[in-house]
């Protein structure tokens, strides 16, 4: 008599059942991977701090987190309505502090805080802030009656706080290139201006060489915060004068806007830099 083998004893679904099996297995598998692996939960929302008020800066605190292994923190500033809604991304604000801007005033801010870790990313977002207001007006100093200076000058002075019998002064010149010489088609000068001992900014500096002719005039440049203006000039066929020009003096004047040229609180001199045969 011949003996079957076992394995075709065996019904026929047996095979399909053990896949079946198998696949539930692997796919039970899985789902405790990736409850293993979730993305990580907000147990605190985020938080902002500092002034609602126009150059203010706001800081974003990320609130507390759960998830896998090391959780990393991204940041976007929305700006939103009155009442915290209505909100939109605010374009590069990105990091974990903003710095409030005139567009802001009258609008509330919230952070949208992303936490990524090895399970995935989650994101929550901030209360709102208070409406923010407009920043602190800074009172100019008051000129004082005796000295027309500012009370208290700082290292830098507006022009606007200098007053008479206060008068500008034209301490410094720099010229590029340092080397002038007669086949120079292009310069930069620099002008510096003072009052009352500190540098002042927004006065009016106006140059021309002297005799007039080698080099174009500029428009006035108004001094910066360092109390420098800088002027650009270039060659005309008038330089140089002659073979043997060995300096270009330049009439320089620094003045008050809305003042007369020749009266207030200006200034005048004539400065030289040396020509290089």
């Amino acid at each position: 008599m011949n003996v079957t083998p076992t394995s075709r004893l065996a019904h026929p679904g047996s095979r399909a059942l053990t896949l079946c099996l198998l696949v539930a297995l692997m796919g039970l598998a899985g789902q405790a991977s990736a409850m293993s692996a979730a993305a990580p939960t907000n147990t605190a929302p985020p938080t902002i701090s500092g002034s609602a008020q126009v150059g203010q800066t706001l800081t974003a605190s990320p609130g507390t987190w759960a998830g896998t292994g090391a959780i990393t923190y991204g940041y976007s500033w929305r700006r939103c309505g009155r009442a915290g809604g209505s909100c939109s991304a605010i374009s590069g604000a990105t990091g974990s502090t903003y710095l409030l801007k005139g567009v802001d005033l009258g609008t509330t801010l919230r952070v949208r805080v992303t936490a990524t870790d090895a399970g995935g990313s989650r994101s929550v977002p901030s209360a709102p802030t208070a409406v923010v207001v407009a920043a602190a007006a800074t009172p100019a100093p008051a000129p004082t009656a005796a000295s027309g200076c500012p009370a208290s000058p700082g290292a830098t002075v507006q022009v606007t706080d200098v007053n008479l019998p206060a008068l500008l002064t034209i301490d410094g010149q720099q010229v590029s290139p340092s080397t002038i010489t007669p086949t120079t088609r292009t310069l930069t000068a620099r002008f510096h201006v003072s009052a009352c001992g500190a540098s002042v900014q927004g006065a009016l500096v106006y140059v021309t060489a002297v005799p007039y002719g080698q080099f174009s005039i500029p428009n006035e440049q108004p001094t910066g915060a360092d109390g420098w203006a800088t002027l650009d000039f270039t060659a005309l066929k008038g330089f140089p004068v002659s073979r043997v020009q060995s300096l270009l003096v330049m009439f320089v004047r620094a003045r008050k806007a809305g003042e007369n040229v020749l009266g207030g609180i200006s200034a005048r001199r004539l400065v030289s830099f040396r020509v290089a045969p």
